[in-house]
């Protein structure tokens, strides 16, 4: 009888502290600001940012680049062909198909200059800048 009440306690504290935490990220996806960028064949539409520094979700949207596209987020002098220097929490959930748009998670921002670009669409790097 211990070992059940011992599991339904552990049990119940996992439950409040997956709940806790799926309410803390709505809570910081709430607060982020959304930057919709777009891709194209080889490029990005929009080829530079000006941002405040903060919390934001990058939503990319792949209008005919003609590949699945991504998204890296480098700080600027870091190299960006090294996956470690890379802002993992930029990167989109998933790939993204042709006609679709797809979110980072948060990404929280301080200032200073970024690189941003598409390895999978070979896109330019573009410089991003937090004011």
């Amino acid at each position: 009888m211990r070992t059940l009440l011992i599991a339904l306690a552990f049990v119940f504290t996992a439950g409040l502290n997956a709940q806790a935490q799926d309410t803390m990220k709505k809570s910081m996806n709430d607060k982020a600001q959304t930057v919709a960028l777009e891709q194209t064949k080889g490029q990005f539409t929009q080829q530079s940012v000006e941002l405040k520094a903060g919390d934001y979700v990058f939503a990319i949207t792949n209008n005919n680049a003609g590949v699945d596209v991504g998204f890296v987020l480098v700080p600027k002098g870091a190299d960006a062909s090294d996956p470690a220097n890379h802002i993992k929490s930029a990167y989109v959930t998933q790939v993204v198909a042709q006609g679709t748009t797809e979110k980072s998670n948060v990404v929280h921002l301080e200032a200073g200059e970024y690189v941003y670009f598409c390895p999978l669409n070979k896109t330019p790097q573009y410089t991003l800048t937090v004011k």
